[in-house]
């Protein structure tokens, strides 16, 4: 490939070289001397991404041809792209900053979002454990109140908890458990997990 590929106008007034080597599904390993081939070939455009797993790899063979004189930090126009998990505004930076890092660069020359989509940022579920023994009722009414779901589990108290003491009550040899489950034919098992669901909670076993 001729070193002297043209350029698109970019309308920052920048340019980009129009054709440049993509580092996905680039087998691990493999990656280093992939890009160093291209830069010897002539490639002045190499577009990466965090998503990808390989960025410090890429680094590596930038680092190599700096070093080596073949090319100039700018003579390479140096692509990477923001992963659809770090959209909030405090992640933006941080998630450069870590390409940055692994590319080994001060800077990079155009800098996408992955994969642009709009949400509001919230919490669908809490998960921790709910049972009659650990209600966890003022925080199952806040997840609720916030319209967060709540997810429990171990409803029936988690009898082989690692940390269980044996004189530790067991949930289901509850004697109320017992007995509001024998006026309706049901098993203590059965009335706490009604219990849990009649809460609204999604209700783990």
């Amino acid at each position: 490939m001729a070193p002297n590929i043209p350029n698109v106008r970019l309308n920052s007034g920048f340019d980009m070289p129009i054709f440049g080597l993509g580092t996905w599904k680039s087998k691990p390993g493999e990656v280093t001397e992939a890009v160093k081939n291209a830069i010897d070939a002539g490639y002045r455009h190499i577009d990466c991404a965090m998503v990808y797993e390989n960025e410090p790899e890429v680094g590596a063979a930038l680092k190599a041809k700096f070093e080596e004189g073949v090319v100039k930090r700018e003579d390479l126009f140096i692509t990477s792209k923001l992963w659809c998990s770090f959209h909030s505004q405090n992640l933006v930076v941080p998630a450069l900053q870590k390409t940055l890092k692994d590319l080994g660069l001060d800077y990079v020359d155009m800098y996408l979002i992955h994969w642009p989509f709009g949400f509001k940022e919230g919490e669908a579920t809490n998960q921790f454990e709910v049972s009659p023994y650990l209600t966890n009722a003022k925080l199952v009414d806040y997840c609720q109140s916030k319209g967060i779901a709540v997810t429990g589990y171990s409803p029936l108290g988690s009898p082989d908890r690692p940390w269980a003491k044996p004189e530790d009550p067991k949930l289901l040899d509850d004697e109320k458990l017992i007995s509001i489950g024998k006026k309706h034919n049901k098993s203590a098992a059965q009335v706490v997990l009604r219990w849990s669901v009649q809460r609204n909670v999604i209700t783990i076993p």
